[in-house]
């Protein structure tokens, strides 16, 4: 195999970006002659990724705030498309973002490229409709999870089960652990950080008036956050600021502890007692770790309204997904929407650090389970069906 491959390949954000960056590295083992282009961060990038754009222009989620990004939205679209038909690309691989990623499939597939989603959009817990458009813009669906693929069999698509490569790779270890600091982490995006910040604040005010000696650390998904970070903490609680601590990736490789397999998110969430956190890979992250947490989200009011609508499944942050699948119980308390007060997210942390070990062994036995889930080489796949169909 010695012709070069042209891939084309899209992440929107962070937790997308170390996806995408495993998925290249086998696939670079697989193929000695890859030209990669697209999208990606700092992880794809290392890996051989010549970017078009900068992948912060596709972080949006939300109904209300694609909205007031669409424009650019539409214009990124057709600079991503133009560059991968100047570069003849043999596979497109979507990284999440569904609704942009399937849009580009839906016009590169019926010009003979290969396209390939990788995360499954959340058919199996609403809008199953989806799957016409799904299987109009792909060759492929990559999941993540065993509990995926039904929906997919049932429509009759090419549909495997990759494993999320958090599950095979994070381990904990024995940091330096401080009984008086928690983890606040407000989500990678900087809609997320600027509509859950606020709300984590408070609830750590809440906790400070009990608990006079207690410390948060704040790890950021990239450098520049921290002045968007540091100006919304003196804005909402000043009175704080000498208890609350930014910890960006760079902070992270000048730190005594640093271990180059574990991200800053990672140190924090494992040198914390508690970690309260934005629903998202993350939280993952904080169960492969056996990190005790209390889940957030907040998003706009429209954006709930619709979804709350049309949602199939119970919860919404995967731990207790993951979880329900198997046993028919939650791990972890879940706190959205409405339900994100202050006052309710002080109460479970207190619940949580008055007895940590209870919800730790409650993570632990649900690592358990989805570790022994079989699942599938990633590139092995894509170049197996690639070659099917070519």
């Amino acid at each position: 195999m010695t012709d070069t491959l042209t891939i084309g390949i899209v992440a929107g954000e962070i937790s997308g970006d170390a996806l995408g960056a495993d998925f290249m590295q086998q696939m670079n083992k697989l193929h000695p002659n890859i030209c990669w282009v697209g999208v990606g961060g700092h992880g794809m990038i290392q890996m051989g990724l010549k970017p078009i754009i900068d992948m912060e222009r596709l972080s949006v989620m939300g109904l209300a705030e694609v909205l007031k990004h669409l424009p650019d939205l539409f214009r990124a679209k057709k600079e991503i498309l133009r560059a991968f038909d100047k570069n003849q690309i043999d596979i497109f691989i979507g990284i999440d973002a569904p609704d942009f990623n399937l849009r580009l499939g839906k016009t590169l597939k019926p010009k003979g490229v290969f396209c390939v989603q990788m995360v499954s959009p959340s058919i199996w817990a609403w809008r199953e409709n989806r799957i016409h458009s799904i299987k109009a813009a792909t060759n492929l669906v990559l999941c993540l999870f065993p509990f995926e693929l039904p929906v997919y069999a049932k429509h009759h698509h090419p549909a495997v089960c990759i494993g999320h490569p958090l599950i095979h790779h994070t381990q904990p270890k024995n940091f330096t652990k401080s009984t008086n600091t928690l983890c606040l982490m407000a989500g990678s995006r900087l809609s997320e950080i600027r509509a859950i910040l606020p709300t984590l604040l408070a609830s750590f005010d809440a906790l400070c008036q009990t608990h006079t000696a207690l410390t948060a650390i704040l790890p950021l998904a990239k450098d520049e956050h921290r002045v968007m970070v540091r100006a919304i903490i003196n804005e909402q609680a000043p009175h704080l600021s000498s208890r609350l601590t930014t910890f960006t990736p760079s902070d992270w490789q000048d730190c005594s502890e640093y271990d180059s397999n574990y991200t800053a998110s990672q140190y924090a969430m494992q040198v914390a007692k508690l970690t309260i956190l934005a629903s998202g890979t993350a939280t993952l992250e904080a169960l492969m770790l056996n990190t005790p947490m209390v889940v957030v989200y907040k998003v706009n009011a429209l954006t709930y309204a619709i979804a709350k609508r049309l949602i199939k499944t119970p919860y919404v942050c995967l731990p207790n997904i993951l979880a329900f699948e198997r046993t028919g119980k939650s791990i972890v308390p879940e706190l959205i929407q409405g339900n994100a007060t202050a006052q309710n997210i002080a109460h479970e942390a207190n619940c949580i650090l008055a007895n940590s070990n209870e919800q730790k062994n409650k993570l632990i036995n649900t690592v358990q389970l989805i570790k022994q889930a079989s699942s599938q080489n990633s590139a092995d796949t894509v170049l197996s069906y690639y070659t099917k169909n070519n």
